[in-house]
C-alpha cells in the first residue's frame, strides 16, 4: 500500500516506520478500494512545519526580488512538464476524469504565472517634498508564516492559488491539504524544491480538524487560507481571528443561473448541464440552482434532460468518461439522501441517479445524473449544498420574482444569467448579491490578475483570492516619513 506522509523543511517528514503515529485512509473512488494511508499531524508535527518555515523566512524574505522570480519561472515550467502526473493523481484520488484534473492543473498554473510577474504588484509609492525636506514613501512588507488549508473537489489548484502568491510575496507557507486526497500536493512540493525553492519555504502536512485547530491556534502563523464549507469556514475565520490572524475564509456556495424567456434554451442548457454536473457536481462554482422564469420552463428542463441523460459516467481515468464517481461513499450516500427527500417536499424528479453503477466497478462512489424540477425553496435540496450531480430547477414567473429567490439565498458566491435583452443583463449585474456575477457564462470564474470570492456565507473575511487582492493578503503596508536636511544648507548656517 501506498505512504503519503508529511514534506516539511525540503524533504519527506515520517515514513512507514511509525514516524506518524495516526494514519488516514486514501481511496480510490472508482473502485471502493483503499490505496493508500496517509500522516495525519497533531500539534508536534504542525509545529515542526511551522518552525521550519519560520526559520526559512529570515533569508527567504531578504532575497532579492529577481531571484524569487526566477525560481517561480523554473517551477512553472515543471510543473508544465509534469501537468499529466498531477492530474493523474488526482484522477486517483478525488476520482475526476482526466480531462477536468488537467483543467485544475491549467488554472493553478494561471496563478504561478501571474506570480511570476509579482514584481509591479509590489512597487511601492514616494512623495517628495510634501514639507521642507520630508519624503513619504510607502512599501509593502511579507507578513511572515502563512497557512493554507485547502478541500478535497481540487488537490491540485487550490493550494496554487494560495501558496505561489505567498511565497513570491516573500512569506513562507504552510499547507494543509485535505487527507482525501493528499499526494498531489506532495508533488507540487516536491517540483517546488526540484526548481529552487528553499528548505522550509513551502511545507505540506496532512491531517484532519487536529491538524487544522493547531494551525489556527499557533502564534507564529500570520495569516490563514481556506477554502471548504460554510461551517468550517465560519469556525477558521472565528478561531483564527480571535488569535490575531489575518483570515480569507472562503465557504459554501448555492449557486444560481437565471434563465428568462427570452435566452438561446440551446445554449442555456449545454452550459446548465456542464456547469451542474461537471465534476461530478463537486466545485463550489457549479450550478445547482437554475431559476426558469416563465414559458422558458418546460422547455429548458426538457433540454436539460435531453442532454444529462447521454453524460458518459465512468472510472476518471477512461478517456471515454465524461463525470466521474463521488469521493466517499459517505458523499455519496448523503447526496443520495437529498435525491431520496426532494419528491416528498414536493420536488418532481426527472432524473434519479442513485441507482447508478458501472459494470465491473460496482463498489465504486457512484452516483448518476439528478434532475429535480418545481423545488420549494423550503426543501432540504434547494438551501444545502448538496456538492454532488444534483441540479435543481426553480420556477418564477417573472424576473422580479427570480430575484427575491436568488437574493433571498444566505449564499452569495455566484450567479450567472442567460438572456438576449442587454438591459435585463445589465440590471442583473448590479442588483444580484453575488461576488462573482455571468452573463451567459455559467461559471463566472475570474481569471488569475481578477481576484476570486463571494458574498454572505460564502466567505469570511475581507480579502479575495489571487489577484491583486492576494498581495493584499499576503503582505503589509508600511509608510515611512523622512526628512533629511540639505548639508549645504547645514553648512551655510
Amino acid at each position: 500500500m501506498k505512504t503519503v506522509v508529511h514534506w516539511i523543511g525540503g524533504k519527506p517528514f515520517g515514513d512507514a516506520a511509525g514516524a506518524s503515529s495516526t494514519w488516514g485512509p486514501v481511496t480510490d473512488p472508482a473502485t471502493g478500494e483503499v490505496t493508500t494511508r496517509v500522516a495525519m499531524a497533531g500539534a508536534d508535527e504542525v509545529g515542526a512545519a511551522v518552525a521550519a518555515a519560520k526559520e526559512a523566512y529570515a533569508t527567504w524574505r531578504t532575497l532579492p526580488l529577481a531571484r524569487r522570480i526566477a525560481i517561480l519561472f523554473r517551477y512553472r515550467e515543471l510543473l508544465d512538464a509534469r501537468r499529466d502526473d498531477i492530474a493523474a493523481l488526482i484522477t486517483a484520488e478525488q476520482g475526476k476524469v482526466h480531462t477536468d484534473a488537467l483543467g485544475e492543473v491549467a488554472r493553478g498554473l494561471e496563478i504561478v504565472e501571474l506570480a511570476c510577474g509579482i514584481g509591479a504588484a509590489l512597487q511601492g509609492d514616494t512623495s517628495t517634498e510634501v514639507s521642507d525636506h520630508v519624503d513619504v514613501e510607502s512599501l509593502r512588507q511579507p507578513l511572515g508564516v502563512v497557512a493554507g488549508i485547502s478541500p478535497f473537489n481540487f488537490p491540485a489548484m487550490i493550494g496554487m492559488w494560495m501558496f505561489p502568491m505567498a511565497i513570491a510575496c516573500g512569506n513562507t507557507f504552510v499547507h494543509k491539504p485535505s487527507s482525501k486526497a493528499p499526494s498531489a500536493s506532495v508533488l507540487l512540493a516536491e517540483l517546488a524544491a526540484e526548481a529552487g525553492v528553499p528548505d522550509g519555504v513551502l511545507n505540506v502536512v496532512h491531517g484532519d480538524a487536529v491538524a487544522v485547530d493547531a494551525l489556527l491556534d499557533h502564534p507564529d502563523v500570520a495569516a490563514v487560507s481556506f477554502v471548504g464549507s460554510t461551517p468550517v469556514a465560519r469556525h477558521v475565520y472565528r478561531r483564527a481571528s480571535a488569535s490575531g490572524k489575518r483570515v480569507q475564509a472562503l465557504g459554501g456556495a448555492k449557486n444560481h443561473m437565471l434563465v428568462l424567456p427570452d435566452a438561446d434554451l440551446d445554449a442555456a442548457a449545454d452550459a446548465a448541464v456542464t456547469a451542474a454536473y461537471g465534476s461530478a457536481g463537486q466545485r463550489c462554482m457549479a450550478v445547482s440552482v437554475v431559476v426558469a422564469v416563465g414559458s422558458a420552463g418546460d422547455a429548458l428542463v426538457s433540454r436539460i434532460a435531453e442532454r444529462a441523460a447521454k453524460v458518459k459516467i465512468g472510472p476518471g481515468d477512461d478517456p471515454a468518461s465524461e463525470m466521474g464517481p463521488l469521493v466517499t461513499r459517505a458523499h455519496r450516500d448523503d447526496v443520495a439522501e437529498y435525491v431520496a427527500g426532494a419528491a416528498a417536499q414536493g420536488a418532481d424528479v426527472v432524473l434519479d441517479g442513485r441507482d447508478f453503477t458501472v459494470n465491473g466497478f460496482e463498489n465504486g462512489h457512484w452516483m448518476g445524473i439528478s434532475l429535480l424540477d418545481r423545488v420549494s425553496t423550503h426543501s432540504d435540496a434547494y438551501r444545502d449544498e448538496i456538492f454532488g450531480p444534483v441540479l435543481c430547477v426553480v420556477r418564477a414567473e417573472t424576473y422580479e420574482e427570480a430575484m427575491r429567490v436568488i437574493n433571498g439565498s444566505p449564499f452569495g458566491n455566484a450567479s450567472s444569467i442567460f438572456t438576449r435583452d442587454g438591459g435585463a443583463a445589465r440590471r442583473f449585474k448590479l442588483e444580484v448579491e453575488a461576488g462573482m456575477v455571468g452573463v451567459n457564462v455559467p461559471m463566472p470564474v475570474p481569471v488569475g490578475y481578477h481576484s476570486f470570492g463571494g458574498w454572505k456565507d460564502s466567505a469570511f473575511g475581507d480579502h479575495r483570492m489571487y489577484g491583486s487582492e492576494a498581495v493584499h493578503f499576503y503582505t503589509r503596508g508600511k509608510v515611512i516619513t523622512s526628512r533629511w536636511p540639505d548639508s549645504a544648507e547645514t553648512a551655510a548656517c
